[in-house]
């Protein structure tokens, strides 16, 4: 095992791919000159050329679309945008052309294209470059929707993503690039749609994925150590397809969920699970379920007002103190 950063990660991960496959390619704003706007495709123009790394116009709707129909041609993009937040400008050509291309096909034209970039808040950003899609994505049928949260799951799922016959949706976090951890020196993947208990417990289970399950974990630890409370962790890694049994087998054992989101309170990944665990596992409830996302407005750029905003360790806390009947 060796330590290095996220966005080394991601580089690696792509730089394998494309050594081991010739029909993947680098495209987006950046990404070759400048070496990535988060310097996670360092080196790449140097190894493959501008022909493989290829810098775009501010154009997402227009490197989209030629992302989608060389996909159709049997090549195998990547496709980076700066933020999700730009991804609006194309979202149709992602979700009116590579999400239903397979099925508007009959099955003639894979898309095995990954659309991957920054996701939610990350600071003073303001509102328009500060919110979470992740649940409007995995709202569409033929996305699938990845959310690591450490550098080995970074690495390991997205080979996955970039051999997927599928569209993807890779989303990482500007906070989390510099974020350092192990990863094994031999070539490794991660199966998509396959949560990862990051952290076994027996009193309560809390749900999250992305940057903001550091505040899960950070819970956790305090529960643990001033409360006697040990709380299950588990990471869902990819939204769509999510791992529902991994939930309800640790709902099984702990009978009382928290759920931590970085998203608005409507509609979202969260109320999903909730339906789902209700459905499926409603009489091994001991407790309301107890889910925990940003305020409902757009982001605040005043440091005070986004602290106020997004969800921290101490909200988990009192949420696992509420489904607990210790507040």
């Amino acid at each position: 095992m060796r330590t290095i950063q996220f966005r080394e990660a991601v580089c690696e991960a792509m730089s394998e791919e494309m050594r081991s496959d010739e029909s993947v390619y680098l495209m987006g704003e950046e990404v070759a000159e400048y070496n990535g706007a988060y310097k996670a495709s360092k080196g790449m123009l140097d190894e493959f050329g501008p022909e493989r790394v290829i810098d775009t116009p501010i154009a997402e709707l227009g490197f989209a679309g030629i992302g989608v129909g060389s996909a159709m041609n049997g090549n195998r993009p990547i496709i980076e945008f700066m933020t999700f937040n730009f991804s609006l400008v194309g979202i149709d050509q992602i979700i009116n052309n590579a999400a239903k291309m397979r099925q508007m096909s009959g099955g003639q034209f894979n898309i095995p294209i990954v659309f991957r970039g920054p996701t939610a808040s990350a600071g003073q950003l303001g509102a328009t470059h500060s919110q979470a899609f992740e649940n409007w994505y995995a709202n569409t049928p033929g996305l699938k929707v990845v959310v690591p949260s450490t550098p080995y799951d970074a690495k390991g799922l997205l080979k996955s993503a970039i051999r997927d016959n599928d569209p993807v949706i890779f989303m990482e976090s500007e906070q989390m690039y510099g974020d350092k951890g192990e990863v094994p020196e031999e070539e490794y993947t991660i199966p998509l749609g396959k949560a990862d208990i990051k952290r076994a417990g027996e009193d309560v289970t809390i749900v999250s994925f992305g940057k903001i399950i550091k505040e899960a974990l950070k819970a956790a630890e305090v529960l643990a150590e001033e409360h006697a409370i040990s709380a299950e962790i588990i990471d869902l890694r990819t939204v769509r397809p999510l791992d529902y049994e991994a939930i309800i087998q640790s709902i099984k054992k702990t009978n009382r969920m928290v759920i931590l989101e970085e998203a608005w309170p409507f509609g979202n990944v969260s109320t999903e699970i909730t339906y789902r665990v209700q459905q499926d596992a409603f009489d091994f409830l001991d407790a309301p379920i107890v889910k925990i996302n940003t305020a409902d407005t757009p982001a605040p750029y005043s440091p005070v007002l986004l602290k106020e905003w997004l969800p921290n360790h101490e909200d988990v806390i009192k949420a696992v103190k509420k489904v607990m009947y210790l507040d």
